[in-house]
């Protein structure tokens, strides 16, 4: 399922990023512009990440690089 039309960003690409790190809507924008155009994914965006913990926010709180590149779907 898309989460963002704007760059075809799927729910999947956005769990995967942040199993990887992205903690927060900002994040996954950096790592795959999703919400950085009409915005109107960022809520949906903030249900996935939800309240849990970030599992590598101890690396960014260090100022370490927790993200991953993911491939394109082909």
């Amino acid at each position: 399922m898309y989460v963002c039309s704007c760059f075809g960003v799927t729910e999947q690409q956005v769990r995967q990023h942040a199993e990887n790190g992205a903690c927060t809507p900002r994040q996954i924008a950096s790592a795959c512009k999703a919400g950085t155009d009409c915005g109107s994914c960022v809520r949906r965006i903030q249900a996935i990440l939800g309240r849990g913990a970030c599992p590598r926010r101890e690396l960014a709180d260090q100022g370490r690089p927790v993200l991953a590149e993911i491939p394109e779907a082909a």
